[in-house]
C-alpha cells in the first residue's frame, strides 16, 4: 500500500491537507466502526478535518522515541499509547546497549508520554480499537511505525493516512 494519498505540496495549511485527505477517504464516511487517530502535534489539525468530514470520532495516539543515550536523535525504539514498547533489536545489539540503560530511557519517555496523554486527553482513557477501522493520521509517516503492530494485535483494520510532504502555501510576490 502506498501511504501517501495526496500529492505533496498541494496544501495551503494542515487544515487544507485534512480536507483534501478526507475527500480521498470518503468511502469511510459515517461508518460506526471508523476511528481517526492523530499523532500529535502536526497530525492533529489534519486529523480533525478528516474526522469532522467523515463523521468519525477523533483521538490521539501518543508516541515517544527512545533515543540512544548520548545520541538521542538516533532512535533505538519507541513507546506509545497502550503500553507499546518497540525496539530496534539490531541497532541495540550492534551498539551493545545494556537492558538497564534501555529500561531507564523507556521509563523517562513513558513519564513524558503519560504527561502528554493527560494533557491531550484531559483524563479520558485511550479509545478501544478492537474491531475498529483506524485511520491513523500523521505528518511524517514512515513504514512500520511503532503503533502499527499494536493496533493490528488489537484487531484493528488500519488505513494509513499521511500528508507527509506538507508545505505551507505561500502566495507568489506581486511583480513590480
Amino acid at each position: 500500500m502506498n501511504p501517501t494519498l495526496v500529492k505533496p505540496g498541494l496544501f495551503r495549511d494542515r487544515r487544507d491537507a485534512g480536507r483534501l485527505l478526507a475527500e480521498k477517504l470518503a468511502a469511510y464516511a459515517n461508518r460506526p466502526d471508523v476511528l481517526v487517530l492523530a499523532l500529535p502535534r502536526g497530525g492533529v489539525p489534519v486529523a480533525y478535518e478528516v474526522a469532522h468530514r467523515l463523521g468519525a470520532p477523533l483521538d490521539v495516539f501518543v508516541v515517544r522515541k527512545l533515543g540512544v543515550p548520548g545520541h538521542e536523535e538516533l532512535a533505538m525504539g519507541a513507546v506509545a499509547t497502550g503500553g507499546v514498547r518497540v525496539l530496534n533489536d539490531q541497532l541495540v545489539e550492534q551498539l551493545g546497549i545494556p537492558d538497564q540503560m534501555i529500561d531507564a530511557v523507556a521509563a523517562r519517555e513513558r513519564q513524558e508520554l503519560a504527561r502528554r496523554e493527560r494533557l491531550y486527553r484531559g483524563g479520558r482513557p485511550p479509545p478501544d480499537v478492537r474491531g475498529r477501522t483506524v485511520i491513523l493520521v500523521t505528518m511524517a509517516w514512515r513504514p512500520g511505525p511503532p503503533c502499527t503492530p499494536r493496533l493490528k494485535r488489537c484487531g484493528s483494520r488500519i488505513r494509513a493516512a499521511s500528508s507527509s510532504r506538507f508545505r505551507p502555501h505561500r502566495p507568489k510576490p506581486a511583480r513590480r
